[in-house]
């Protein structure tokens, strides 16, 4: 048997009673999230530029677009995925040697559903299965330090949901992880250097691709079942020799993925509650920015890597001039930090990040990689924060986690408070407490019931003019 059948063998055998209670709780909250991050995205100018070419490609289908509107399975996972994405604002999982966003699989799978008509425990399961494969071979498989994104692995995880959704055989599912896997090699190229608009639409495109794929599996279209162990398959080309004991394997991987609370990269986000905490505890920071003299943040290899001046892949850190690399700016979101005392979408607006203020400040603060701290990743995400004041005084703080963490996750109604700041503008109080309240039940609903409530938020839109997210 070849290991791609055996990953496949497991997504046909998986099921409801294999969730624990915690894990569907877990499930429904990662759902939420990524609704209220593409409704709170609806107005961004990337987005806006993929709503204007899925309406020119056209296609035939009843599949639901956020916002509004019907079209191809392929094309709503694309759109819907975008949306999700766009903010930067959802969920994440952290493993060693590479991080990923679970929530990228959640349009892919939740088109498929519609499609097919599945109950909401279908799209739970499915969906479950996604972040479950995506994170073990992620642990596993990682392919950072070759120079490849995590969409190598989420190619697999969205076959898997989706071939879950569509209700597919062992057979068909394990060409249709063929078909994706060997067709999507995304490249770490994305998020490294100037960041560019692709960094926010690059695992949509993957994930409609996947989709796509999929279909193709179940009309009989085959795959190179060999694309993991084989030659030059995956673990040859660039992961390495691993194992994962499908055969064993539970659903359980979605209590490990972590919520963001603010609107940062990953990594950041103990560092933005630390200095959102000595904010808080020195009012000075945020009334005269002037009196910050310097601030220094030690970070572990990963976060240095990605988003710290002289990382890795992180390019110049200093020259923020987009929302692009001002939310995979440290510098950039500990200055609009201080001096805001939030980072939510409004922090990446263009006149924002172009004021005198932040470019200022940013240029005072200095990222540090520390080595003890590397140790305790991922496990913790810790950082160290300390401020100089212009009058001498030192200010410093240590973080472990952050409220949002899998170690220290977010509540049910906190996150329901989140979405609901996201999606207020665009969808409206009322249709944001439906769509909570269903999520909140989804078990007992079906897909397209949820689908027909995310398409209303376009009244919404067209009756707040003038109200804009992050561009």
């Amino acid at each position: 048997m070849h290991e791609i059948e055996r990953i496949a063998a497991f997504v046909e055998r998986a099921h409801w009673e294999m969730l624990s209670e915690e894990a569907r709780r877990a499930l429904k909250i990662r759902l939420l999230d990524s609704i209220g991050c593409a409704i709170g995205a609806l107005q961004g100018r990337p987005v806006r530029a993929v709503r204007e070419q899925v309406n020119a490609f056209g296609g035939t289908g009843e599949v639901t677009l956020i916002g509004g509107g019907k079209t191809a399975p392929d094309r709503a996972a694309f759109y819907n995925g975008t949306l999700i994405r766009y903010l930067d604002f959802m969920d994440f999982y952290t493993a060693r040697k590479q991080t990923c966003h679970p929530s990228d699989n959640v349009a892919a799978v939740l088109a498929a559903a519609e499609d097919r008509g599945r109950s909401g425990r279908d799209l739970l399961v499915a969906t479950a299965i996604s972040y479950q494969i995506q994170a073990r071979l992620l642990e596993e498989a990682p392919v950072q330090s070759k120079g490849f994104d995590h969409t190598v692995q989420q190619a697999y995880s969205v076959a898997a949901g989706v071939s879950k959704a569509l209700g597919l055989s062992g057979a068909q599912t394990a060409h249709a992880m063929a078909l994706s896997g060997v067709a999507q090699q995304g490249m770490i190229a994305v998020r490294e250097g100037h960041l560019s608009q692709w960094k926010g639409i690059a695992s949509a495109h993957h994930g409609a691709a996947a989709l796509s794929c999929t279909y193709l599996a179940s009309r009989g279209v085959t795959g190179p079942l060999g694309i993991i162990e084989g030659r030059l398959g995956l673990e040859e080309a660039l992961a390495g020799r691993f194992y994962i004991d499908w055969e064993n394997e539970d659903l359980e991987r979605v209590l490990r993925s972590s919520v963001k609370r603010y609107n940062a990269e990953a990594h950041t986000q103990s560092i933005v509650e630390a200095v959102l905490d000595l904010r808080r505890e020195h009012r000075v920071l945020g009334e005269n920015p002037a009196s910050i003299a310097q601030v220094e943040i030690d970070v572990f290899e990963q976060a240095y890597n990605i988003v710290a001046p002289g990382g890795k892949e992180a390019g110049d850190k200093d020259d923020v001039h987009s929302k692009e690399q001002a939310d995979h700016s440290i510098p950039y979101i500990v200055a609009v930090a201080l001096l805001d005392g939030q980072v939510g979408p409004a922090q990446y607006e263009p006149e924002r990040i172009a004021r005198a203020d932040v470019q200022e400040l940013l240029h005072r603060v200095h990222v540090d990689d520390a080595r003890r701290l590397t140790r305790r990743y991922p496990d913790e995400l810790p950082c160290r924060v300390r401020i100089r004041l212009a009058n001498g005084a030192k200010l410093a703080l240590e973080k472990v986690d952050y409220l949002g963490y899998f170690t220290r996750p977010l509540s049910w109604n906190e996150v329901v408070s989140k979405f609901t700041d996201l999606a207020e503008q665009n969808a409206g109080l009322e249709l944001a407490a439906r769509i909570v309240e269903l999520v909140d039940g989804l078990e007992v609903h079906d897909v397209r019931t949820l689908t027909a409530l995310l398409a209303g938020a376009r009244r919404s839109v067209s009756e707040r003019s003038g109200v804009r997210r992050a561009s």
